[in-house]
């Protein structure tokens, strides 16, 4: 299926969680898209939410843990059946929180960056570390983009 250029990225959020050499990724589960791939944790953005609140209450969310940004990586666009804007952040578990804990997904691993290519990790997020491309079959090309504020979605607005 194609992806709708009709309509702007859907912003989305994922995180780089570090913690000593090592980097948090987590096992999507049976019932979503992209079933049992790896992934960065994070999700969709949410109408009038800045993207670092948003990847914020979505580690809150599925992992239970606080998180602490301390760098923002490059935005770029990824066409799944619809088309993504990818915004990737690194950072570290906040100063006594809880250990992270996989409410929405299935497994949590900590692994060390020479070990992602080994992992089945999902289309969008090879470019967030560099992951080859050519090791994955669902692979689709990513484009870079600079840095621009977030608009409001028209497919994220919701009704009370």
């Amino acid at each position: 299926m194609a992806a709708n250029s009709a309509l702007p990225p859907i912003p989305v959020v994922c995180a780089l969680i570090e913690r000593a050499g090592l980097v948090l990724v987590a096992q999507r589960p049976a019932n979503k898209h992209l079933p049992f791939k790896w992934e960065f944790p994070g999700g969709k953005v949410e109408a009038g939410e800045s993207a670092e609140s948003a990847i914020v209450r979505e580690l809150r969310e599925e992992l239970g843990c606080e998180f602490v940004i301390t760098k923002a990586l490059p935005r770029f666009t990824h066409a799944y059946a619809e088309t993504i804007e990818m915004i990737p952040f690194v950072g570290r578990l906040a100063p006594g929180s809880a250990e992270p804990h996989p409410h929405e997904h299935v497994a949590l691993r900590w692994l060390t960056p020479a070990a992602l290519p080994s992992i089945d990790l999902a289309a969008a997020d090879l470019p967030v570390r560099g992951v080859p491309q050519s090791r994955h079959r669902d692979s689709q090309p990513c484009v870079a983009e600079p840095p621009r504020a977030l608009a409001p979605h028209p497919r994220l607005h919701r009704t009370a």
